[in-house]
């Protein structure tokens, strides 16, 4: 590869575009009226609609210095009562103001920390959701859990919840990478986690893992990804690191200094792919991976993986309802996110109201872009020729270009395909359909 080919790679990979999680992105909400949100719930659900719901936890009890979720450390268990309360009351509102429905296919509890809720406490919000909205048959439950906060006595607990899917933070095994993240998580404390989720009975695995941490080199990324591999989950996500700490304060605990430049993040990712597919993963999408069995590589092979705010999923429920703070939600009408500050939104909930404060509601063009981000985001092609889609496909073709010519992407007939060398570059290839560009946005994370 020339030296030119080799700066125009590592320009695309340090350019700020959105992840696509959904389209438009959050950073295009603006105010939105408890109404409008009531409104969609009513006409857009339909008596047999399966649901897929998302509750937010937003507390653990230390913070790790990377994270870029809505969250923030605390020992109070009052407080943590409280926000359980909440929910609680936020779901029954949600429930009464929904027409029939087909009960919920996908439930997703993320944070934060949701386990800090403690087994009675996921017990109360499971048995209100069941009562209230219904589990379909076959219905996956998953849940986000922190190694370091489990124990024996969990493991009756997540069997009793009927838990189906466990996501484990790992991000990286070398303890001095550890220690500059603000994480300590021994590699014992890790397979004694997956060892009790798998003894309790959750069919689902999956580690998460991070590249582009402070000190991290491409050797610690290769070990964490071969040490995944070895605890045998069923998924990765590989997720390179958002260093945004004018939007995240605590991100400051971060020596700049210590961070791999755009070169090393690049040879990172790709080094996390070639040891998990060399261990017989197939890699899906931007960043995922899983093993040919899972149901998420064979919906991939299908062309029906999508993505949402979770990121990859099988999930294709035509409504996401999100419950707890800062939680967004997705309906045909467009998105609706709930307050962040957890006590202004326990004080809307205790008011009878459903706390909802920004949102987007989204055009027919809206919807054709996100249809077309989507499938790109995906399955790495899209079809050129759909009529619907003409106008827009031909604004976006000159913005192409230079992707073209650079190599990331090509044409072959009617098909735009994403080459191998530009899949790292997808993002790049997906904001080229985006009519709500913010260049320079500083509040996305660089492309690789």
């Amino acid at each position: 590869m020339t030296d030119h080919a080799m700066q125009a790679r590592l320009l695309l990979a340090e350019a700020r575009v959105p992840r696509y999680t959904s389209y438009p992105t959050a950073a295009q909400f603006g105010p939105l009226e408890e109404a409008v949100y009531r409104r969609w719930l009513q006409e857009e659900i339909g008596a047999g609609d399966p649901l897929s719901v998302y509750v937010h936890v937003p507390f653990c009890r230390e913070l790790c210095w990377y994270c870029a979720c809505h969250t923030r450390p605390t020992r109070s268990d009052r407080r943590i009562e409280a926000y359980a309360a909440a929910l609680l009351a936020e779901a029954e509102l949600l429930a009464a103001a929904l027409p029939p429905h087909g009960g919920i296919m996908h439930l997703h509890l993320g944070g934060g920390t949701p386990s800090i809720l403690g087994p009675a406490g996921l017990q109360s919000l499971f048995a209100t959701l069941r009562h209230r909205f219904g589990f379909r048959p076959g219905a996956e439950l998953a849940i986000e859990l922190d190694p370091r906060m489990l124990d024996a006595s969990w493991r009756d607990a997540l069997g009793e919840l009927g838990i189906t899917r466990a996501s484990l933070g790992v991000q990286d095994i070398a303890p001095d990478v550890q220690r500059r993240i603000g994480r300590l998580q021994p590699v014992e404390q890790v397979a004694d986690a997956v060892r009790l989720l798998r003894e309790a009975g959750v069919g689902g695995v999956n580690l998460d893992l991070m590249y582009g941490l402070p000190g991290q080199t491409v050797r610690h990324v290769a070990d964490s990804a071969r040490f995944a591999a070895q605890l045998n989950a069923d998924r990765l996500a590989v997720f390179g690191y958002a260093h945004l700490p004018a939007a995240r304060p605590h991100q400051r605990a971060i020596d700049t200094a210590t961070l791999p430049n755009a070169q090393e993040r690049l040879e990172q990712a790709e080094q996390a792919e070639t040891v998990l597919c060399s261990e017989g993963y197939v890699a899906l999408g931007l960043d995922h991976f899983a093993r040919p069995g899972d149901e998420l590589a064979r919906t991939a092979a299908a062309g029906r993986l999508r993505r949402n705010f979770q990121g990859y999923t099988t999930d294709a429920a035509p409504v996401l309802l999100g419950l707890g703070a800062s939680a967004i939600g997705s309906l045909p009408g467009g998105f609706a996110q709930n307050i962040v500050d957890e006590r202004a939104y326990a004080e809307a909930v205790a008011a009878g109201r459903l706390p909802i404060i920004r949102g987007l509601a989204v055009t027919a063009e809206d919807r054709l872009r996100a249809g077309l981000i989507e499938r790109l985001m995906c399955d790495f092609s899209l079809d050129l020729a759909q009529p619907a889609a003409r106008a827009v496909i031909n604004t976006a073709l000159p913005r192409l270009m230079p992707l073209e010519r650079d190599g990331l992407v090509r044409r072959e007939g009617t098909r735009l395909l994403v080459t191998p060398l530009g899949r790292r570059y997808i993002r790049q290839v997906a904001y080229c359909f985006d009519d709500y560009v913010t260049p320079a946005a500083t509040r996305y994370s660089v492309a690789v």
